[in-house]
């Protein structure tokens, strides 16, 4: 596609010698073809600008949203809920700007976090990255698995939950082994279903704020007055209502749903047709989702649900992620809406014992369409992870392995058997070890994201060093202050993610290994690859390598042809895809 003598010169430039990137260090060798490709073969642009713009606008809203909100509410109350949102939702969005302006720099096929990390850090953090992310997603694919089987609980029936996760598990295995296609086309399909879902939601939410509802009860703020808008945590008075803001903050409830969202995006964007285009495109109209189905989606929770419900707590209580304790399943039912409850939580209820109600194709769209959806790309992200690592020599070779259609089908195996453990949650006894296991990815989110950060902040300074910055193919707001105030938070959060266990009387080894096992782990990771291979501690900025690749996205966004829309319908089709 280039000329090679171009590609020679565009390394070089703004470079003398001795600033070259040492070749131990610099892995340009994943931006240019070799030999190992015939041999392994390489993944494939397989998303179209249709599937990426679903996944980014439909891929966060899961049953953080939909069902563990509710969790949140009746412990802390609707304000620190909403503030809970208001604020991860502001972080994400930072998160997203830079990720978009990493991947539309340089936007390779089998594109990662840790391959930027290797890229313009050091080689030890994008190990320890690595491997943090494949172990992450690989779990919330166990545990999203798992949650579709409790909500096709629902229905009574004889059948063994184990089948349940077999059909769930096999399916989502079975979009991501063959073509990348059926993954894009599958998440197309259920992003256009969980939003339709959120918005009919929200515009029922709005309804019922007005008393629209068949009891024409007008609700307003009528939770916020009475039980309240916080419930205090831990302590009276005004240290427990900052504490029970902090605990929402800090609930996975809110953290999980994004964490796909953001660093799992990047996998995508390395399969998306006409990158320069469309990842602007995906990132930059990432802010109106988030005010759109997580700040004004749980300010419709906090209206329609009381903190006290009794029909909440019981949810809650149960441990079930079922209508049980969703929020808007609730809220129908108490504002007198025959139902619609069974549709948004995955069907009517059956009066069989033995079979579900004859009516489930009608009723299998929101929370079961959520979480099934959740699996599917959490595989794909773990899969593309492990993919990445295999590419800059931090995994066996042999994850590097495609077949025609570009798919990494050792890494979505492996990463399908390690989702196995989701068999685990079958009985009572190993189910806790099952939960121990996800409850490990907990601050795993928070650490990607801090990485991610500091990926971009030596990213950005390496541009000003060869004075590239203004040539950046997407341009972000506030940078780079955003960041630094997004980072700060961040690592703040991570600190006191289990600040509950050192309460007195509160304190569990359990406890607190799950909430802060994951820091030793990415420690151990990151200083035996630093040890055992003698890596700097950073780049220097003159030796960052911000060129391979360039030229090739460069010409590659030249040849890209945009569709021209020829009606009004179309115009609105290409803004959204």
């Amino acid at each position: 596609m280039s000329d090679p003598s171009k590609m020679e010169a565009a390394k070089g430039f703004g470079q003398s010698k001795d600033n070259q990137v040492p070749e131990k260090y610099n892995e340009v060798d994943v931006y240019e073809a070799s030999a190992d490709d015939t041999k392994y073969g390489t993944t494939q642009r397989g998303l179209k600008s249709r599937h990426i713009q679903l996944i980014a606008l439909g891929g966060c809203i899961g049953t953080g949203l939909f069902v563990g909100s509710g969790a949140t509410l009746s412990v802390t109350g609707p304000a620190p809920l909403w503030l809970s949102f208001v604020i991860i939702s502001a972080i994400v969005w930072v998160v997203m700007q830079c990720l978009g302006e990493l991947c539309a720099w340089v936007p390779v096929e089998g594109s990662s976090v840790p391959l930027y990390v290797k890229r313009y850090v050091e080689p030890s953090l994008a190990f320890a990255a690595g491997w943090n992310y494949w172990y992450a997603y690989a779990m919330l694919v166990a545990s999203e698995v798992s949650a579709s089987a409790v909500v096709i609980g629902y229905w009574p029936n004889r059948v063994p939950v184990a089948v349940w996760l077999t059909i769930v598990l096999a399916t989502i295995v079975m979009l991501n082994i063959f073509v990348v296609s059926w993954y894009g086309e599958s998440e197309f399909w259920f992003a256009s279903i969980k939003i339709i879902g959120i918005v009919g939601l929200i515009i029922l939410g709005i309804v019922l704020f007005f008393g629209g509802g068949p009891n024409q009860d007008r609700l307003g703020f009528r939770y916020w007055q009475k039980p309240g808008a916080v419930i205090p945590f831990a302590a009276p008075g005004s240290t427990g209502k900052f504490l029970a803001f902090w605990t929402a903050l800090l609930g996975k409830q809110v953290s999980i749903p994004f964490r796909k969202e953001t660093t799992g995006l990047a996998y995508t964007y390395g399969s998306i047709e006409a990158p320069r285009r469309n990842i602007p495109k995906a990132a930059s109209r990432f802010v109106y989702r988030l005010m759109f189905f997580y700040i004004l989606g749980t300010l419709v929770i906090s209206v329609i649900v009381a903190s006290d419900d009794e029909l909440l707590l019981q949810g809650v209580e149960s441990g079930k992620i079922n209508a049980g304790a969703s929020p808007f399943v609730i809220g129908i039912k108490r504002a007198g809406i025959r139902t619609l409850d069974h549709i948004i939580n995955a069907g009517k209820q059956s009066t069989s014992p033995t079979l579900p109600n004859k009516s489930i194709p009608k009723g299998i769209i929101v929370i079961l369409t959520s979480a099934w959806s959740a699996g599917n790309s959490f595989l794909f992200a773990g899969s593309r992870s492990l993919y990445s690592l295999a590419l800059t020599g931090q995994a066996p070779r042999i994850f590097r392995t495609c077949n025609k259609h570009g798919v990494p089908y050792y890494c979505v195996a492996v990463t399908s058997l390690m989702a196995c453990l989701v068999y685990l949650s079958v009985s009572s006894g190993s189910a806790t070890v099952f939960q121990w296991f996800v409850n490990l990815t907990t601050i795993s989110g928070y650490i990607a994201w801090i990485i991610l950060l500091i990926t971009y902040l030596r990213f950005r300074r390496a541009l000003e060093f060869n004075g590239l910055l203004d040539q950046r193919p997407y341009k972000t707001w506030g940078q780079p202050y955003v960041t630094y105030i997004a980072l700060s938070l961040l690592i703040l959060l991570t600190l006191t993610n289990g600040f509950q266990v050192f309460f007195p009387g509160k304190f569990t080894v359990s406890s607190f290994l799950a909430a802060y096992i994951t820091l030793p782990i990415v420690i151990v990771l990151y200083l035996g690859h630093k040890i055992w291979f003698r890596t700097p501690l950073f780049f220097r900025v003159h030796k960052i390598d911000v060129y391979s690749g360039k030229e090739e996205a460069d010409a590659l966004e030249e040849m890209d042809v945009p569709p021209v829309a020829k009606n009004l319908l179309q115009k609105i089709w290409f803004w959204i895809a």
